[in-house]
């Protein structure tokens, strides 16, 4: 599972695309593949609503700074591993 600085990354990138693109829904193709927890996803969708979101990406929901991602068939928010 992800760490905090990595949902973090994330996130940020999410804010920059979406100031740069200027509209939402923003449907991206993943640049985060180096990240395990991110490998098989796709794509990364900003402010798409999750009963349309494609299952195979995460979504980022820039109102709550939130990331998704859909996993024994619901939607569940990402959090970073505890620390041990």
């Amino acid at each position: 599972m992800p760490t905090k600085e990595e949902i973090e990354k994330v996130i940020e990138w999410c804010e920059k695309k979406k100031l740069e693109v200027g509209r939402t829904p923003i449907l991206e193709v993943n640049p985060f593949k180096d990240m395990d927890w991110l490998r098989n996803k796709t794509l990364i969708q900003i402010d798409r609503p999750l009963e349309v979101a494609d299952k195979n990406g995460i979504v980022y929901d820039s109102t709550t700074r939130t990331l998704y991602e859909y996993m024994n068939g619901v939607w569940r928010r990402i959090e970073p591993d505890l620390p041990r």
